[in-house]
């Protein structure tokens, strides 16, 4: 099984860690290499619109209806 990989990022000026498997690290990347922003930009847009969702949760929900649109 693969385990989750831990990254520190800085979102709206605080440090958080996100866990994340490695397919939507690399999905992640790619999203933000398209829309040319920063992982954390993305991240920090996320975090803001999640409601009660934990944020590696809401991160792959969007990643999913991000590749249902193409």
């Amino acid at each position: 099984m693969v385990k989750d990989h831990k990254r520190s990022l800085t979102i709206a000026g605080h440090r958080t860690s996100l866990s994340l498997e490695p397919e939507f690290w690399h999905a992640l990347q790619d999203a933000a290499t398209t829309e040319n922003r920063t992982i954390a930009s993305i991240v920090g847009e996320l975090d803001q619109s999640r409601g009660k969702r934990n944020l590696s949760s809401a991160i792959r929900v969007w990643l999913f209806k991000r590749g249902k649109k193409s």
